[in-house]
């Protein structure tokens, strides 16, 4: 017997909306069909909302260990699993950032403890390169962010130092992530700004040619390597272009793609909000004019953006309540992600099928995800599902979030939230949190085999 059915649901198939029921054995879709005629240990009536595949968000920072008064593992996996995500990567700038076999060792023991949705770890890049090696045997799922100019947590690393450490990454058959922003032109900016209080003086500390040289730079220094590259949190639309004349080159070359992914902070905000968030607007890359916005949004779209990811970042709000140049830079947002990218597509700005490539399927495929059965709403694939009646749109209320700050940059803004979020056939967000700590499972990256891999 099938241990669950979800009758009288929708599902996207082959382009279209289509009827369906769906038969999970053992936390895997074992069948898809419109009558399944089939009785199951238990039932869930969709009652004609959509089922979809969960979302995968691969830029979380889930601030433990070191920083839990701002979230932890389990606060974390929580506002993850109530806002249709069930698949999280944490990035290293932790405390102890995650940048040894000891440190990785350390995180791995926490979130398996206490995530309730499956989770993988990425790998610092410092001046540690010795430890690259370790760090991707013990199973970290890429390297990254790896930071070219100053942010949260001082990682960044100087131009010789990122080279070499690509050519390390490369030798590994690893992937780079890259934090794109040039760190003379940062610093050139801050000193003409200092001065300058209003937050909106952020934006123009780190302005669109930041990010787009830096961009520029990582291009180069990929493709000099031979490392497999994607750029974090895409911001400015020149840093597009740029990456737009790489893919073509690419392509006549026969060379992989540079892939990137967007924020919904950079779709969905813009330089008009800092009005009303002030230094809680404040990250990085920054917010930006109406003009990238506009050309990100349909840069996903077409797909010269290939995911939405979060880069849930958070931080308290006695930290934000300070002056715009001593606020760190972060804002949460795992939580958000699914249900504003639900509402982008009731309001026509991107297609069902497109959402969806860009929340699961291509997480899954760019990050190696898909090696653990995720990423896809098909036969084999772990049950990683969403119910979401699309007729339910509700403002986003930082109080009824379920991470520690309390607070989001995205209040007020309408958005659909999932009725119902499965993992691996655990209904684990039906309203309220369903699952037990430390029911997540560790996902090894490529540099672990998976026959070895204890904790799947």
């Amino acid at each position: 017997m099938p241990d669950l059915l979800i009758k009288n649901a929708k599902i996207f198939y082959d382009n279209y909306l289509q009827p369906a029921e769906i038969v999970i054995d053992e936390g895997k879709i074992s069948r898809i069909a419109k009558e399944a005629d089939v009785i199951a240990g238990e039932v869930i009536d969709a009652a004609g909302s959509l089922v979809l595949p969960a979302g995968i968000d691969v830029h979380v920072h889930f601030r433990e260990p070191g920083l839990t008064q701002k979230e932890d593992w389990y606060t974390g996996s929580c506002a993850a699993a109530a806002g249709g995500i069930t698949t999280v990567v944490d990035h290293p700038n932790t405390l102890p950032p995650t940048i040894d076999k000891k440190s990785f060792s350390e995180k791995l023991k926490l979130a398996s403890r206490k995530s309730i949705v499956d989770f993988g770890i990425h790998g610092g890049v410092t001046n540690n390169l010795e430890k690259l090696p370790e760090l991707w045997e013990e199973g970290v799922i890429a390297f990254g962010e790896i930071f070219m100019a100053e942010s949260t947590g001082g990682l960044n690393i100087d131009e010789i130092t990122l080279e070499s450490a690509l050519k390390v990454i490369n030798q590994l058959g690893a992937l780079a992530a890259i934090h794109a922003e040039d760190d003379a032109i940062r610093l050139e900016c801050d000193a003409l700004l200092k001065n300058d209080m209003s937050p909106a003086s952020h934006s123009r500390a780190r302005p669109n040619i930041c990010e787009a040289t830096a961009v520029q730079k990582a291009v180069e220094v990929l493709r000099k390597t031979g490392a497999k590259g994607h750029i974090c949190h895409i911001s400015a639309f020149e840093s597009v272009g740029v990456l737009g004349r790489d893919r073509y080159i690419a392509r006549q070359k026969g060379l992989s793609p540079i892939t990137c992914e967007v924020a919904p902070h950079h779709l969905f905000l813009s330089t008009r909000d800092w009005d009303r968030l002030g230094c809680y607007g404040k990250m990085n890359p920054p917010l930006r004019d109406r003009r990238s916005v506009k050309f990100l949004l349909n840069s996903l779209n077409d797909g010269s953006v290939d995911i939405v990811a979060s880069d849930h970042a958070p931080h308290c709000e006695t930290e934000k309540d300070v002056d715009i140049k001593t606020a760190p830079s972060g804002v949460p947002g795992v939580e958000t992600l699914m249900p504003l990218m639900l509402m982008a597509v009731k309001k026509n700005l991107l297609p069902l099928g497109r959402m969806i490539d860009a929340t699961s399927a291509a997480p899954a495929r760019i990050f190696g995800l898909d090696r653990h059965s995720k990423g896809r709403l098909g036969v084999g694939f772990d049950a990683d599902l969403i119910i979401v009646d699309t007729k339910k749109v509700t403002p986003i209320k930082g109080d009824h979030l379920h991470g520690k700050v309390g607070w989001t940059p995205f209040e007020g803004i309408e958005a659909i939230f999932p009725e119902i979020t499965i993992s691996r056939g655990d209904v684990i967000w039906d309203g309220e949190i369903s699952a037990s700590h430390g029911r997540g499972v560790f996902l090894s990256g490529q540099g672990k085999s998976m026959d070895t891999d204890e904790h799947r």
